[in-house]
């Protein structure tokens, strides 16, 4: 993945001198106060901020010196196979700003602003936006769900933008229902980083079975979502729940209250053994997002409907197979009729 231009002013190559490095920390503009060093082969060799310069000519470096005398040798990287989650929580512990990503030469590949990166998920994303949305009547009639205004936002560039900040590269979104708008937003639309991928249903297969449709899916573990839900979730403590507790499946669960008006009576053979008072139940019900091991996704063939419901009833089925649950503590809202989207406009304007 390219870098982008507000970064890659970030990068200086090894030969500038400490005055030019100075010139370089007084011009950026919208990143943070950190230069990347590279040698001739394009390999980073140190980072640079104006504390580093301050130190060094306190040391006695002068203005005319090169880089290299100055700058921090010992420095935070991503490298190929490290823990990108730990190592992000450790930059971000130590007040670092800006992470490099290199190759296995130590070539860099990218620049990751701490700032703006809430994680770094090894994951790949379907977001599932086929469906009709006939409850939300009339307004479905000439827009797609996933693209009805929510804030200054469409309903599913704000589960984007939220994956993208946890920094994941590749969403496939699985359409059907008016598929060509859906595909032209995100024909002019390019979140930073992240790759969106449309995938065109033939027919409608469920919310499971079009994801047999991708054949590019990399990632051991596949975020699955509705599209047209609101929600806040933590989904870097969702993905550590779910390698924690090695699982094969891990359901998001919002807590669902149902409160009786009226005394309950327990009967047995026709006679009253006892009387709860209005009483009130506690449930956990399906919020739309699994995290799920992709190879159990392999399995799925593109071509039968499978609804999440009957994927998990399957895999419960499975002997050893794990299921487990991830409860939501903040916001979640499932819009899926008009009082749904009127709250969520509120929320959002």
């Amino acid at each position: 993945m390219s870098i982008s231009s507000e970064y890659i002013q970030c990068i200086i190559p090894a030969t500038l001198t400490v005055r030019e490095a100075l010139e370089r920390l007084n011009s950026l503009k919208g990143v943070p106060l950190t230069l990347l060093v590279v040698d001739e082969q394009e390999c980073v060799a140190g980072t640079l901020t104006d504390g580093d310069i301050r130190r060094g000519l306190i040391a006695g470096a002068s203005l005319g010196d090169s880089v290299e005398r100055v700058m921090m040798r010992h420095f935070r990287r991503l490298s190929p196979g490290a823990d990108a989650e730990a190592i992000l929580e450790e930059a971000r512990a130590l007040g670092i700003a800006l992470l490099p990503e290199v190759d296995a030469e130590g070539r860099i590949q990218d620049v990751i602003d701490v700032r703006r990166r809430r994680a770094l998920l090894p994951v790949d994303s379907v977001l599932m936006a086929g469906g009709r949305g006939e409850r939300l009547r009339p307004l479905t009639l000439t827009t797609p769900k996933p693209l009805l205004p929510v804030g200054e936002k469409a309903i599913i560039d704000h589960n984007v933008d939220a994956l993208a900040e946890c920094g994941v590269r590749n969403i496939y979104v699985t359409v059907n229902y008016m598929h060509e708008q859906i595909e032209a937003h995100f024909a002019a639309r390019h979140p930073e980083k992240t790759t969106v991928t449309c995938v065109l249903e033939p027919r409608p297969l469920g919310t499971f079975g079009s994801i047999g449709l991708i054949k590019t899916l990399k990632t051991d573990d596949v975020l699955v979502m509705n599209s047209d839900l609101l929600t806040d979730l933590d989904f870097a403590k969702m993905y550590r729940h779910h390698t924690e507790n090695h699982a094969d499946l891990t359901v998001a669960a919002v807590p669902y209250i149902v409160s009786v008006p009226y005394a309950i009576l327990e009967t047995e053979n026709g006679c009253c053994t006892s009387l709860r008072e209005k009483p009130t139940y506690n449930y956990l019900a399906n919020a739309g997002v699994y995290i799920v091991k992709r190879s159990l996704l392999e399995e799925l063939n593109g071509e039968e409907r499978v609804d999440a419901t009957d994927f998990i009833e399957n895999l419960l089925a499975r002997p050893g197979a794990k299921v487990v649950t991830f409860p939501i503590e903040g916001t979640w809202i499932d819009i899926g009729s008009p009082s749904d989207y009127r709250a969520a406009c509120e929320r959002f304007h």
